[in-house]
């Protein structure tokens, strides 16, 4: 079938909308009609040139959802009209790794994803035309498109009554925000919590503090703006950042420090403020942040050796096909508001102008509708 994507063809260089082939599911994949998809920082690292795992061409997209149009052979979990939500982080549920409550990152098809392949070594994305050129799949998923094909494992089936244009939201940045303070850091009743960074990570680790039930969430953003919608999500408190930030902590906290300190920055200045923000004996400091290329995050060993833990959280420890439908429900619930974090709305053709408003720090969300 022939649909309209968002193709990096050149790193550094604005995405070009065009008309590419789409092949249908194979085995063990699914086909499915995006309905709403975030534009996420990763998306724009990777487009940048920056990222060592990178690759091109290829459509990107990550943060997507939509319905099921068709099914390959042997899917069982899926149906067509299923509402689903994309995983750039699957779930077999048969490796070592799924089979273990200690992370999420499953291993069945990671090697084939991270070349920008569906699992059996190919892509189901091509250029348009006899032996058309093919086109790599960004994280698995590339949902900057009207449609795309991905395995079985990699697809949330959610609640259809769900807006997909909310649910795509938990495909990425806030399902690893709530994840980090749920699953990683398992945040405790009663205590005090610092968050660095209020963007779409930033707040989702506010809001899922705030259901552990922490006493104290204090947010530190550079932005004014942004820390108003901290304080919608439960922050308590909240102030600008800077290099006094590490020792407004202490004063708030008689010079203990918190007891969880998240790091949704990807700058390596604050990473090294949320470790030396965390409470000597237990604090524990998530790093959910992407550096850049090369940068490395400098610890004083006293830090360490007093009892402070460091930990990094990918996906927010979320397993996809279980978590992401619950996370879902509870948004229909009503214990997660999800509509301040969309700030634009945008058609495809305009995903290069979601790039533009991330570098201009305006918003929490673009959110591209089909």
């Amino acid at each position: 079938m022939k649909i309209r994507a968002a193709v990096l063809e050149e790193f550094a260089k604005p995405l070009v909308v065009q008309d590419v082939e789409l092949h249908g599911p194979k085995a063990g994949e699914v086909l499915v009609r995006l309905v709403a998809c975030g534009v996420c920082h990763t998306d724009m690292y990777t487009a940048s040139g920056v990222d060592p795992s990178g690759y091109a061409p290829t459509v990107l997209g990550h943060e997507g959802a939509g319905v099921v149009e068709a099914i390959g052979e042997g899917v069982t979990s899926l149906a067509v009209g299923d509402h689903v939500v994309t995983l750039f982080s699957p779930q077999c549920r048969e490796c070592v790794h799924c089979e273990s409550t200690k992370t999420n990152i499953c291993l069945a098809i990671r090697d084939e994803q991270g070349q920008g392949h569906l699992p059996d070594g190919t892509t189901r994305l091509h250029r348009i035309g006899d032996g058309g050129e093919p086109l790599r799949h960004f994280m698995g998923t590339s949902t900057f498109a009207e449609a795309t094909v991905m395995p079985e494992i990699a697809l949330a089936k959610v609640n259809p009554e769900a807006p997909l244009d909310r649910a795509c939201l938990f495909a990425c940045g806030l399902s690893t925000g709530l994840g980090a303070a749920m699953n990683t850091a398992k945040v405790e009743a009663g205590s005090f919590a610092v968050v660095f960074g209020a963007g779409m990570v930033g707040l989702g680790a506010v809001a899922g503090a705030r259901l552990q039930g922490a006493e104290r969430i204090v947010c530190v953003d550079l932005s004014e703006d942004r820390l108003e919608l901290a304080r919608g999500q439960g922050a308590t408190d909240t102030f600008i950042g800077g290099d006094d930030a590490v020792e407004r902590i202490l004063e708030m906290t008689d010079g203990f420090g918190a007891d969880y300190t998240f790091e949704a920055t990807g700058n390596v200045k604050v990473m090294r403020q949320a470790v030396e923000s965390a409470r000597m004996g237990w604090g524990l400091c998530t790093v959910t942040g992407v550096a850049g290329k090369g940068e490395t995050l400098d610890v004083v060993p006293r830090y360490l050796i007093t009892g402070r833990r460091i930990a990094g959280s990918s996906f927010g420890g979320v397993k996809g096909r279980d978590q992401v439908p619950q996370l879902v429900d509870r948004y229909l619930a009503g214990d997660i508001d999800v509509d301040p974090f969309i700030s634009h709305r945008l058609t495809l053709d305009e995903v290069n102008k979601g790039f533009d408003l991330m570098h201009a720090a305006d918003g929490i969300r673009s959110v591209i509708e089909f």
